[in-house]
């Protein structure tokens, strides 16, 4: 079932550069950053009252990130659906029709379990399922 936004990604080009637009910019809680390495990206949170915003830099061209950052330019990557059991919410997505690009859970950022469903399946918008491990 799913309880929440939990975050908004968005890809940037260079991290150091663009955390102080929302840091000191905006005056959002920084939360820090850290390394995924399955996704070959570098993240960092902020919290806006329980939504968290993520940003995203690739580490390599080999990253999705890199690829969409080619292709579109810095913006909105994603948004993360906090879910409360992954593999329920991936058979159930895919029992309806939803296009997985993800068929089972894999590591994410901050101790998750995601899966990303095609943004074919929701008119044009990536969407990312995440679990918080306990």
């Amino acid at each position: 079932m799913i309880r929440k936004i939990d975050h908004i990604a968005i890809a940037v080009k260079d991290l150091d550069s663009a955390i102080p637009h929302y840091r000191d910019t905006l005056g959002l809680t920084f939360l820090g950053t850290e390394e995924v390495p399955d996704q070959k990206v570098r993240v960092a949170m902020f919290d806006v009252d329980g939504v968290h915003i993520e940003l995203l830099e690739p580490l390599s061209q080999e990253s999705p990130i890199s690829a969409f950052l080619e292709k579109k330019g810095a913006g909105i990557h994603h948004i993360a659906l906090g879910v409360t059991d992954i593999e329920e919410q991936i058979a159930g997505m895919q029992e309806q029709g939803v296009r997985m690009l993800d068929t089972a859970p894999r590591p994410g950022a901050h101790g998750t379990r995601i899966a990303f469903a095609h943004p074919k399946s929701f008119a044009g918008v990536l969407v990312e399922f995440c679990q918080k491990e306990d």
